[in-house]
């Protein structure tokens, strides 16, 4: 069984470009204001939803690994 992944949006800092979207449509929804928010909470790992995070131009999504909250995505240094 492949690792499960914990995903949130800072809508504080979200500014709703929908890049997110674009990359992994399945993966996040954007609301009537225009603000990401992941299709679920938690969710199999899977390089779409990286590279969305990965592209967000704010860094708004955050990763972390489900069962011990281990970052993901942005690393720590």
């Amino acid at each position: 069984m492949g690792d499960r992944w914990h995903v949130e949006v800072d809508r504080g800092v979200c500014i709703g470009s929908g890049m997110c979207v674009n990359h992994a449509p399945d993966g996040f929804r954007l609301d009537t204001a225009r603000q990401s928010h992941p299709r679920e909470a938690e969710t199999d790992a899977g390089e779409l939803l990286l590279a969305a995070a990965e592209g967000c131009p704010v860094e708004a999504i955050q990763i972390t690994l489900a069962a011990g909250g281990e970052p993901v995505f942005p690393p720590e240094e």
